[in-house]
């Protein structure tokens, strides 16, 4: 069965904690050797919810949202890269069309939701128009408090339908989010993770505080509850947030038959073809 919840209270409060110093930040870093144990472990776990999802049919929605260089694309990684891309299935949309901003604001979102047995991960989800959107002015006040009004009610049709929501806040101080910037800025492989808008977003500490104070009062419901993930320090943000989505789905290991593997058939007279190949060179 899946762990334990984080109780009730302990979880509103974890979600207040954005601005002030974050639950652990005063334990020793976590060591290589064992977070990779831990992960390794968490995957396996991972695997199990994979075949649970698929023999019960369950449809899944993780959203991920915080702030820019929070950790959200590093936990996604290492929530996906042990499990099958056909059933968890990461959705990272760009800025929309001409012809995507003609349409209702949740169309392109709604249309990416999971059928049975798929887990669908958000990478900034319909919460853009709470926060970048409006935060940077791509959008009217009156237009995102629309939707922070009408928010609750299509994630309760969500819910109703059959869809297990969770989402996830990774909050990160303003120390540790310019030390992420600058390590991207000095870095040429990090530097396609800056974009004007992350720039912008470092200047804007403060409004995008605003927004998500608003965001929080106008979303965190009992029926689809923002869980909040201290994510100064990355590898515990990682192991953290994927222990407790597994804990949130009670989970029972499929039964599967013994795997025996085959023997391979006899050759029958086959030979390799005798015929040059162009190899990839041996550089290392």
């Amino acid at each position: 069965m899946g762990r334990l919840l984080m109780p009730k209270a302990e979880k509103h409060n974890a979600s207040r904690k954005s601005s002030g110093s974050q639950p652990g930040t005063d334990v020793a870093k976590l060591g290589r050797k064992e977070f990779d144990q831990a992960l390794a472990r968490l995957q396996v776990e991972l695997v199990t919810l994979q075949e649970w999802v698929k023999f019960k049919g369950l449809k899944i929605v993780v959203v991920f949202e915080g702030r820019d260089a929070a950790g959200k694309g590093g936990v996604i990684k290492r929530l996906t890269e042990r499990v099958s891309p056909r059933v968890f299935r990461v959705v990272a949309l760009p800025a929309p069309t001409e012809r995507e901003k003609t349409q209702m604001y949740l169309q392109r979102y709604i249309g990416r939701l999971p059928a049975a047995g798929e887990v669908v991960i958000f990478d900034r989800s319909w919460y853009n128009r709470a926060l970048v959107e409006r935060v940077m002015g791509f959008c009217t006040e009156e237009q995102a408090r629309y939707f922070l009004r009408m928010c609750p009610e299509i994630e309760d049709a969500m819910v109703r339908s059959g869809i297990i929501l969770v989402k996830y806040w990774f909050e990160v101080g303003q120390e540790e989010q310019t030390r992420r910037f600058m390590s991207r800025i000095n870095d040429g492989r990090k530097i396609w993770k800056l974009s004007p808008m992350d720039l912008e977003s470092h200047r804007r500490w403060y409004d995008y505080s605003r927004a998500r104070d608003e965001m929080f009062e106008a979303t965190d419901t009992k029926v689809a509850p923002w869980y909040v993930v201290p994510a100064n320090d990355k590898r515990r943000a990682r192991l953290n947030c994927i222990a407790h989505f597994l804990s949130l789905i009670p989970v029972e290991a499929v039964i599967r038959g013994k795997i025996k593997l085959p023997k391979r058939q006899k050759p029958k007279n086959y030979k390799e073809p005798v015929r040059p190949h162009n190899y990839v060179p041996s550089v290392y």
